[in-house]
């Protein structure tokens, strides 16, 4: 019956949408200008900050957002929407992906000026690492998207099963991540205690923010998990209030916070100049590890 349908009708009613449900109004209009404003407050500040990376990435995830939850609303004016349904599915599903890609962008910087000896992997590892890995989850819930946008149910399940492989190669690089941050933050406290106390109140708001900001993210990658493996229209999908919640306020607030608590404020070391200067740096510290133990190889 959905392929006939293309508006609500006594044979075509709500319920039997994939959704179930005619999405909200309000809700997703305040994701839609909470979305679209971070949009504009990250590239300002962006190019303000000479921040390219990061801002591509967190701009383009706020803006994905911003369009996905356009799609809503065009569902709320007719739940049967092809257009507002492939909008919202391929935008808010590959959306947080390049947030995350704005959080491993910070990481390098991060660990280059909290201290590398507390990390480890190099500095430089993370980046690759997680950045590569988020590219694979894009890539493969991009291709998810566009399958599921098909008309048949074939395809439909068969991308289903594509988005749902892409996400949990999301998840598993997020957790990987919250393992090694976790593990870092620990070698730190127990070792360098002293330094942190050196740390201006701007650089902790950041760095809590961003790390919060991150969990949020994760926690709504996981909540797709179940919300997507259960087949398009399951007893979870139909339910809108835990998709505000898990999904959109999970994201907003993440973006909220990449916004406030900006790199290009409160972390001004991450401007290129400084950075490579830290990078030198380690490459030298690293050097010279290197040629010390060289030197005692060669005495024994």
């Amino acid at each position: 019956m959905a392929q006939r349908c293309t508006e609500v009708t006594p044979q075509c009613p709500v319920e039997a949408t994939t959704y179930g449900y005619r999405p909200v109004l309000s809700g997703n209009i305040v994701f839609i200008v909470v979305f679209g404003l971070c949009t504009i407050a990250q590239t300002y500040l962006g190019l303000r900050h000479k921040l390219r990376a990061f801002t591509f990435a967190v701009s383009l995830g706020c803006l994905g957002e911003t369009i996905g939850y356009g799609g809503r609303v065009m569902m709320n004016d007719n739940p049967w929407s092809g257009t507002g349904f492939k909008i919202q599915i391929v935008c808010i599903i590959l959306a947080p992906s390049f947030l995350a890609a704005g959080f491993y962008l910070t990481l390098k910087h991060l660990i280059l000026y909290i201290g590398p000896e507390y990390s480890r992997l190099k500095p430089k590892l993370y980046t690759w690492i997680f950045i590569i890995a988020d590219a694979i989850s894009i890539v493969t819930q991009a291709a998810g998207g566009g399958i599921a946008s098909a008309e048949t149910r074939e395809l439909v399940d068969v991308g289903n099963g594509i988005i749902i492989a892409g996400i949990a190669i999301q998840v598993a690089t997020q957790f990987i991540c919250i393992c090694l941050g976790v593990d870092f933050a620990i070698r730190v406290w127990k070792r360098g205690g002293p330094g942190i106390k050196t740390w201006s109140a701007g650089f902790k708001f950041y760095v809590f923010s961003s790390c919060f900001a991150f969990l949020t993210i994760f926690i709504r990658c996981v909540y797709r998990i179940p919300e997507m493996s259960g087949g398009w229209g399951n007893d979870l999908m139909r339910k809108e209030t835990e998709f505000l919640i898990l999904d959109g306020m999970m994201i907003a607030i993440a973006c909220i916070l990449m916004t406030v608590a900006h790199p290009g404020i409160f972390f001004p070391h991450i401007s290129s100049r400084r950075s490579k200067a830290l990078e030198k740096q380690q490459q030298q510290n690293d050097q010279e590890s290197s040629n010390d133990s060289d030197g005692k190889e060669q005495s024994v």
